[in-house]
């Protein structure tokens, strides 16, 4: 998420109420992930097992609950909650805007574009030309369409991150200030649900197409002519490289990569990256005629033992 003008450290050590050690105009652009996080940025750590990987980021601004050596070239800004500060942050720069009407004013759609009625489209959205989107579908503010995109009936765009910090008076939510991302020629099928990124975007990219009751978790990038059938589940952070094929119930954990031109079979489920060009089956899933190979060893075992009692 890019701050709509560059701003100081002391103005935004200003806004969460934290100590900073850095020039006073040391310069702030924005505030991401540290997944997506670039120079210029802001991003969180609250836990000493992430330090490292946060102070030696891309990010030149870390908010942090410790004060610790700062990098050389980096700010710090020194909070006893940076999670709760983080989401100070997002309110500020990204406050919720309520609705006033079925289609937004501030909303862009495209020539050629055909909204079907009970269509709910958000404050800042963008669809490009020649797109189709059918009834009872919900976009959310600042999504952005591309053209010749088809959308079906009742498919929710950026809905909130599923994202909480177990606390011990209850769970305390993390605020998704990103969007959705669409890119041309993609269609999504009915009752499908593509949530927002935290900071960034989630997106699919040029001609990829799903299926019907499809979850897609936060800040996930689906690449280019992906092909990805129903009731799959994709968590949040996770990369589909070109051309990857999911077929029917595969489920993927956070943060993984599935290799281009991966195909998964049915049912599959993904807990680590995959190698692109191969085809992986089961849980875990691996590649698809091994894991045959074992679930047919496996149905022998009973045989193996009645031959062993007889010894």
């Amino acid at each position: 998420m890019k701050f709509p003008k560059t701003y100081t450290l002391k103005e935004i050590s200003e806004i969460i109420d934290a100590d900073f050690v850095g020039r006073n105009d040391f310069p702030v652009l924005g505030m991401n992930e540290i997944h997506v996080v670039e120079e210029g940025d802001i991003v969180f750590v609250d836990h000493p097992k992430y330090y490292d990987k946060a102070l030696q980021s891309k990010a030149t601004v870390v908010l942090i609950n410790k004060k610790v050596e700062c990098p050389k070239g980096k700010a710090l800004l020194v909070s006893d909650d940076p999670f709760r500060d983080f989401n100070k942050l997002t309110r500020h720069f990204k406050p919720f805007e309520s609705a006033a009407s079925s289609v937004a004013e501030t909303a862009e759609i495209g020539e050629g574009t055909v909204i079907q009625p009970n269509v709910f489209i958000g404050n800042h959205v963008k669809i490009g030309k020649n797109c189709v989107i059918h009834p009872n579908v919900t976009i959310y503010d600042g999504c952005i369409l591309g053209d010749n995109v088809t959308i079906h009936a009742g498919t929710v765009l950026g809905a909130d991150a599923f994202y909480y910090k177990n606390r011990p008076e209850g769970f305390d939510k993390l605020l998704s200030g990103g969007n959705v991302v669409i890119e041309d020629n993609v269609d999504i099928g009915a009752g499908c649900t593509i949530d927002r990124g935290v900071t960034g975007s989630t997106t699919i990219k040029e001609g990829a197409k799903l299926d019907n009751q499809i979850q897609v978790g936060h800040d996930t990038v689906i690449g280019k002519k992906c092909l990805i059938a129903s009731h799959v589940g994709i968590a949040g952070c996770v990369v589909l490289e070109d051309e990857v094929t999911l077929w029917g119930q595969v489920g993927i954990t956070s943060g993984i990569t599935i290799g281009k031109k991966a195909v998964i079979l049915a049912q599959s489920g993904i807990s680590k990256s995959l190698e692109g060009g191969k085809t992986y089956f089961g849980y875990p899933a691996e590649e698809a005629r091994e894991k045959l190979k074992q679930i047919a060893s496996i149905k022998k075992i009973p045989e193996i033992l009645q031959k062993l009692k007889k010894i």
